[in-house]
């Protein structure tokens, strides 16, 4: 990750993209020394890939299945 100030980001900010495109480099733009925001190329998610988290649940009954009686409770 490279860092910039703002002048430079502004005044490259063309060169800059493109370099983020074909190379894939980021960039931390900073004011006064001070980190301000990072610019980093957009990459979709890929939705077929299995999620980390939500992978390791594991639903052991049928969750389309109705409830019986005992299950619903007494209404108030």
């Amino acid at each position: 990750m490279r860092t910039v100030n703002i002048h430079e980001a502004k005044t490259n900010l063309s060169s800059m993209l493109q370099e983020i495109e074909e190379l894939g480099e980021s960039f931390l733009i900073c004011r006064n020394g001070k980190p301000v925001a990072n610019l980093v190329s957009h990459r979709k998610h890929d939705r077929t890939k299995r999620h980390p988290t939500m992978s390791k649940i594991s639903i052991t009954y049928d969750p389309t299945e109705d409830l019986s009686e005992a299950e619903w409770g007494e209404a108030e």
